[in-house]
């Protein structure tokens, strides 16, 4: 976005998460809070942009990719990280957006309504707030009576009468840069925890006149925050929900949302339909009119083409299942390329991993595996072969097409029957 810097504090060491990790560094849904951040960011090519760091800053700044990272030297709030900034910003003269690195859950299209709406009011500060149900632990927006913003006071500094009101700073600002930097030289620590808070700076505008404006977002999860693990499994959840409604939207059956794990980067074709307790990690592939679970876990590097059927405790991983394939009971398969149409019985499993490298196993198309089937890989299945149950596949064994293997270790049928014959 033309003219437009961001900042991210990502300073704070989180002491509620009860953690040696800095709290942008905790996980949801398989991400850091920092990922999502630079994620949410990424649509709009700030230029540049600028992460603060602090606690453990170089466990930090390993995630930062395409961002400066800056370190504030005392963590001594919110509006001191920025000020901490202000040297990776000292030639920039346009508009700078400041997020907080705890709030994961903005969406991109709230992320662009206040930039838009700040821009067009040529406002010297566009903040984002939220209507709380419950507003507890959250800095309140205070109006006057003809609903100008006069400031924001923080949870911890609140008086009871500012606590009635249910208007409350989200964390995400833009400011034009200049008269921020000067503003923040107004900033006093005489409040409770005796930090330096960004949102005095809302007092410090409307001192000087400064146009201010608000944008407010419908969602309350948007302004959720994350400071404590218990928040930490909220956001979780939030972002499970929007995930699974994504998935709702584009014609998929969930059959039990509550009880479904799907990551949000998955690609999942119509008409397929996942059954509960199924949870399905980064990046897999599934196609249409197929039958996933229960109990299953598709693992990252799966991909399913169209009518294939997964079926109770069944876990994949870096697997290629070809059409109409079923998979369906009890069964570990890793490393595989699997044809179309093939049938694994149940309680198969290819020991794909030799201590030292992953190897491959391939079942070719219409081939038949027999129940307890183990496969030692590398190990190749011929076209329409058939492994009879409790075959043990050794290594570097290659069933031709079509033929019948049975025994520990597997051998064709008709070399045991001539055998028994001598």
């Amino acid at each position: 976005m033309k003219d437009t810097a961001c900042i991210i504090l990502a300073a704070g060491r989180g002491t509620r998460m009860k953690s040696s990790l800095p709290k942008v560094l905790h996980k949801i849904s398989g991400k850091t809070m920092i990922e999502y951040m630079l994620e949410l960011i990424k649509p709009f090519s700030f230029k540049p942009i600028v992460a603060v760091t602090g606690y453990k800053g170089s466990n930090v700044t390993r995630l930062c990719k395409g961002a400066k990272t800056v370190s504030q030297k005392s963590l001594l709030g919110s509006a001191d990280a920025v000020m901490s900034a202000r040297s990776a910003l000292s030639k920039f003269r346009g508009d700078v957006v400041v997020l907080y690195g705890d709030t994961p859950l903005i969406a991109e299209t709230t992320l662009d309504e206040l930039i838009k709406s700040h821009k067009k009011t040529n406002a010297f500060c566009t903040f984002l707030t939220a209507r709380m149900k419950d507003p507890t632990g959250y800095g309140r927006v205070l109006r006057d009576d003809a609903d100008n913003i006069v400031r924001i006071v923080e949870e911890k500094e609140a008086s009871l009468y500012d606590k009635a009101y249910d208007e409350v700073n989200v964390g995400a600002y833009c400011f034009k840069s200049r008269y921020l930097f000067d503003a923040l030289r107004e900033v006093r620590n005489d409040n409770k925890k005796g930090e330096y808070y960004l949102t005095d700076i809302i007092a410090i505008f409307r001192k000087h006149d400064f146009k201010i404006e608000s944008v407010s977002t419908a969602s309350e999860d948007e302004a959720f925050g994350i400071n404590s693990r218990e928040e930490l499994a909220k956001a979780e959840k939030i972002l499970r929900d929007r995930t699974i409604k994504k998935f709702l939207d584009q014609g998929i059956t969930i059959v039990d949302p509550a009880n479904t794990y799907i990551d949000a980067s998955c690609r999942i074709g119509q008409d397929t339909v996942i059954k509960p307790y199924t949870i399905i990690e980064k990046g897999v592939v599934i196609g249409s009119d197929c039958v996933v679970g229960p109990f299953a876990r598709l693992r990252q590097g799966t991909v399913l083409t169209d009518k294939v059927e997964i079926g109770n405790f069944v876990e994949l991983t870096r697997c290629n299942v070809g059409f109409g394939a079923k998979i369906k009971h009890h069964t570990y398969i890793g490393d595989a390329v699997i044809g179309k149409d093939v049938n694994i019985g149940a309680g198969t499993i290819t020991a794909n991993y030799d201590g030292k490298t992953k190897n491959k196993t391939i079942i070719k198309d219409g081939a038949f595996i027999g129940s307890g089937t183990i496969f030692v890989a590398p190990v190749v299945v011929g076209r329409k072969a058939i492994t009879g149950a409790g075959s043990v596949l050794t290594k570097n064994t290659s069933v031709p097409d079509k033929a019948v293997v049975v025994g520990i270790p597997a051998r064709p049928i008709q070399k045991i029957h001539q055998k028994r014959l001598r």
